[in-house]
Order: structure tokens, then sequence, then C-alpha cells
């Protein structure tokens, strides 16, 4: 079995080495990553100028890795169109320092990574824990592992994407497993305003996400959020269709009446 690992806290994030000695028990891993820290630029492409890519000596026996001058989804896009020559059985992201659940996948550079190898017709896992410190790896890595034994059997579908959460606790300490669907509580993003003279700068500062329930938020049972709270493992199966059904019925009962609209001259 052959697998792509990679991630956006970049090429030496302790996350990734855990992630790949866990996975090279299971095939031969290649890593390419961004060569610095891409959290939060979603499923950015470069297209404006060119992408350097760097043979780095890997900490792993036997692992080819490379960075990337860019992007979560440049790192993949590379693998897979330029620096693998054989084709790729699996793609891992992670493992996360940090959650990625609920609408945050939009912006998850980790999910954004997996994405694309999903695009390309390959299984691919996202893989996070629930803290920004002191992180328990070492679960996250086996899960990792044991999930691509499960792909190298065909027990789950080849057109697959799963953006797995772990609660950052001892693995005797995690209460079990759920099958989610993403929650609905998003980060909230703080601007902050700089004035140099005549010159005002912002920052815009993602914030984090906080686990524990607010006064007036309804924790929604079934969710990622509802199972990390719980102290249990999150799975969620994603895909790529973002069609809302509820606004599609909507506005095919409006069609006509739009396009009538539309032939109208502007009042």
């Amino acid at each position: 079995m052959r697998i792509l690992a990679t991630n956006d806290d970049g090429i030496y994030a302790p996350g990734l080495w855990c992630l790949v000695r866990a996975l090279t028990q299971v095939g031969e891993v290649v890593v390419v990553a961004p060569d610095r820290e891409q959290s939060g630029v979603g499923t950015s492409v470069t297209l404006h100028h060119p992408v350097r890519v760097r043979d780095i000596r890997s900490p792993v026996r036997r692992v080819r890795c490379y960075a990337i001058e860019g992007t979560p989804a440049d790192s993949v896009i590379l693998a897979l169109g330029v620096l693998l020559d054989d084709k790729v059985d699996l793609v891992v992201s992670g493992i996360n320092e940090g959650p990625n659940l609920g609408s945050d996948v939009l912006i998850s550079g980790t999910v954004s990574a997996a994405l694309q190898g999903y695009l390309q017709g390959i299984p691919s896992i996202a893989i996070s824990v629930g803290a920004m410190e002191n992180i328990h790896f070492d679960g996250a890595a086996r899960l990792a592992a044991v999930m691509a034994r499960m792909i190298e059997a065909k027990a789950l579908p080849r057109e697959i994407l799963l953006n797995i959460n772990l609660p950052n606790l001892p693995q005797d300490q995690i209460q079990g497993i759920e099958i989610t669907q993403l929650g609905h509580k998003s980060y909230g993003d703080e601007i902050k305003e700089r004035h140099y003279g005549a010159r005002r700068l912002f920052w815009i500062v993602r914030g984090r996400l906080e686990l524990e329930p607010e006064e007036g938020w309804e924790l929604e049972e079934g969710t990622d959020i509802w199972a990390l709270l719980r102290n249990r493992i999150s799975i969620t199966p994603l895909h790529s269709d973002l069609t809302s059904a509820a606004a599609l019925s909507t506005l095919k009962q409006l069609s006509n009446a739009i396009f009538q609209d539309l032939g109208k001259p502007p009042e």
C-alpha cells in the first residue's frame, strides 16, 4: 500500500511525523507537505507565481520527504501530479493540532489537503486532535493506521473522504467512537486594527472553537462537536456536493418568476 502523508501545520510539525511512523507499519509512506504553517488557508491553490519544491531529509527511515512552498492543496496536487510516479492508495492529512469541526472544515487546510486526494478518486482522511498544547498524538496515529488497513482490505468505499477528530486524552480514557455529521457552531474571527500615520492596517485573527457549551447554544446530538464533548472520537464522512436540498426546492418554485423579472426593463 502506498500512502501520501501531508498536513497544514508544516513539514516539521510533530503530529505529522507521529502519523508517518504509524503509517509505515501499514505501507510505503511519502511525505509532501507545506514548508511552514498554513492553517486556515482552506482550498487555496497557488496560481500566480511558481511553487518551489525541496527534498527534505526525513527523520523516519525509508520515507521520501518533500517541502512545498505553498498550501496544503498545492502539496497534494504536486504530489499526485508530478512528484510521485506510481499510484497512491491513500491520502492522510494530519495529525492536526486543534480540532476541525463543523463549518470550519470549509477553511481547514487539513481537510482541504484530504479533499484534493478525494477529488482525484483516492480514499482520503483528515485527522485532528482537539487541543493546541500537550497533545496526545499516539491514539490518532494508531487510529490512522487502523483506517489505512481497512482501506487496504477494501472494507471501505474507494470514494471516501473522512474527517476524524479525537479528544485530547490517553487512549484508555477515550469513551468510544461516533459516526457523526458536521455541527453548526463556527469559529469567530477577530479583526485587529493598527494605525501607522495615515495608514490603517488590519489583521484577521482566526478564533478558536470553544468546546464548552454556551448559554443559548443548543448542542445537537450526533454531531462532531457533540461527540468530542463526550470524550468520544468523531468520524464524519464528507463529500464535495455542497448543494442545499432545502434551498433547491424553494428556488425551483421561484425560477420562472426570477426569469420573468430578468426580462423586465429596469425601473
